[in-house]
């Protein structure tokens, strides 16, 4: 027991030294460098209040400090609900788009982009189809009389295959010299518009449904177990994975109404935390918060300096998710338990 104890403390020391360095490193790294000892000390002269004229103030503090919290928002919010969303289904193949809310997303962002371009109203529509897929994806499976996890499931891909169609036909629709470019751009992912109003907006349902997911980590324990083992300990499983899935849904709607689909994160990331700590869910949820935000700092900082122009986000995460993945089912030699 003093052993897991001290394993668990060097784990907890090692990624949040890891969170700290990239996030740190982001500050200065990039096309335009800035020594790391110039950040300290526009970020200490903006904390306390000396606001700053120069170029490298103002790429500190109002282009690189908004891009990367937002990073760190959303990469820990995506790998929450990803290991949230894998212990109520008790099946490491869910991922936080499962019941079809990054396609609702998606499908609402680009029906606003073709409506009125790249505002405000897009977001909006991509936060509000994101809730509604998922009500679509409940009400479905309910036609069967039941709410089991493989009705949501099913149903969820059902709804997904229905936006992911919708997107395809407002692609044909949207003028190819303006919108579709936009809309295509957007749907690959990017913190491009990373922005303090973004960051307000997208944090705040990040934060207080990560928070909920974090009080209730051991009822995901219990769920887990199976139904039975749930009702038998006192915990409804209906309602608690009611719960789970509103607050899961509410972050990765967020995270798409202003990043756009960033795929893999939720998948990857749990397993790479589970692999370190376990899978007990007290532990699993908070390393998955702290692991996804270094992981997407590390992805965006790769994005938008590897080349002249940025790279999308959503390609660099499928070309490191994909090969991880392919290796976890070679180790997994079918047997997902």
């Amino acid at each position: 027991m003093l052993s897991k104890q001290r394993n668990l403390k060097f784990i907890w020391i090692t990624v949040l030294a890891v969170l700290l360095i990239t996030f740190f490193i982001s500050l200065f790294g990039g096309r335009y460098i800035i020594s790391p000892y110039e950040v300290s000390g526009i970020l200490l002269d903006g904390l306390l209040g000396d606001a700053g004229d120069g170029m490298a103030y103002s790429v500190v503090w109002n282009l690189r400090l908004p891009r990367t919290l937002l990073n760190c928002f959303v990469g820990a919010g995506l790998a929450v609900a990803g290991a949230a969303f894998q212990g109520i289904f008790r099946n490491p193949l869910v991922s936080p788009d499962v019941l079809g809310v990054s396609s609702g997303a998606a499908f609402g962002a680009a029906l606003g982009i073709l409506l009125s371009g790249i505002n405000h109203l897009a977001t909006v529509m991509a936060l509000l189809f994101g809730i509604v897929s998922v009500f679509m994806t409940y009400t479905l499976s309910k036609l069967r009389g039941e709410s089991s996890t493989l009705s949501l499931v099913l149903s969820g891909m059902i709804i997904s295959a229905v936006f992911s169609a919708l997107i395809s036909l407002i692609k044909y629709v949207a003028d190819p010299y303006d919108k579709l470019p936009a809309i295509t751009y957007w749907l690959m992912g990017s913190f491009a518009s990373a922005s303090y109003s973004n960051l307000q907006l997208a944090g705040i349902p990040i934060f207080l449904g990560t928070v909920v997911l974090l009080l209730l980590r051991w009822r995901i324990n219990i769920l887990s177990l199976g139904d039975e083992d749930a009702y038998s300990l006192g915990v409804n499983p209906v309602k608690t994975r009611m719960v789970i899935i509103i607050m899961a849904t509410l972050i990765t709607a967020s995270c798409v109404t202003v990043t756009g689909v960033i795929g893999w994160v939720g998948l990857v990331i749990p397993h790479i935390c589970r692999m370190l700590i376990g899978v007990d869910h007290m532990n699993l949820l908070p390393v998955s918060c702290v692991v996804g935000a270094a992981f997407m700092i590390i992805v965006d900082l790769t994005a938008r300096t590897v080349t002249a122009a940025e790279i999308p986000i959503g390609i660099l995460t499928a070309l490191v998710g994909a090969p991880f993945f392919a290796l976890l089912f070679k180790r997994a030699k079918g047997d997902w338990q």
